[in-house]
């Protein structure tokens, strides 16, 4: 180096003395390290019945070495928020096409052969002749082919998309699997909306 650097301080005083640290890991030993000193860890593809098929095990040895002081890890989850009677079959498939291309561009496009997390994940989920195909078609440029392959059921269980009922139910599951925290991208015209019911159907759990 020049010898020039010089380090910065902080000007502004924050709030907390401690100030939360959240990790959006994916596999192995940085999850692990997330669920011993992290306060709140971000996934991605969140499926409540099956995470621990992905992460339990990380997750698992983490935890074992977790300072109590720190408290409960917080779980962020969810994905796109649509709740309106009418989406069922079909009508529910073709809100849920709409997280198809980004999930694609994940599992297929974001790294190489053999070195891509979010492939590994839909692999972990079971899905290991999908994953292969996906990004087989998407690094040879045919993406919505690619986007095609994404797994149906994979999609409808990790978002929030269909009638009440069935986010009620999805909610339940996702409380079942330690989820603290909701993230969601609503769809449609009434976003505010969206959130109200949302609100309304976690208060009625």
């Amino acid at each position: 180096g020049t010898g020039l650097g010089k380090a910065l301080k902080l000007i502004n005083h924050p709030v907390r003395a401690d100030i939360p640290v959240w990790w959006a890991s994916l596999m192995g030993k940085s999850v692990e390290a997330t669920a011993e000193v992290a306060n709140g860890w971000m996934p991605i593809f969140f499926w409540p019945e099956k995470f621990e098929q992905v992460w339990g095990p990380a997750l698992k040895a983490g935890l074992a070495k977790r300072d109590p002081s720190l408290g409960a890890m917080d779980i962020q989850a969810g994905g796109m928020l649509g709740i309106d009677e009418s989406l069922v079959g079909d009508d529910q498939d073709k809100v849920l096409d709409f997280a198809r291309p980004s999930t694609a561009l994940y599992v297929g496009g974001m790294g190489a052969r053999g070195k891509n997390f979010y492939n590994d994940i839909c692999k972990a989920y079971g899905y290991e002749k999908e994953a292969v195909e996906i990004q087989d078609l998407y690094l040879d440029g045919k993406k919505q082919e690619a986007a095609a392959k994404v797994p149906g059921e994979w999609l409808k269980m990790s978002h929030l998309v269909g009638p009440k009922s069935f986010v009620k139910e999805r909610l339940a599951a996702y409380k079942q699997a330690g989820v603290t925290v909701l993230q969601v991208s609503p769809v449609g015209h009434d976003a505010v909306k969206q959130v109200e019911t949302l609100r309304s159907l976690i208060d009625d759990l």
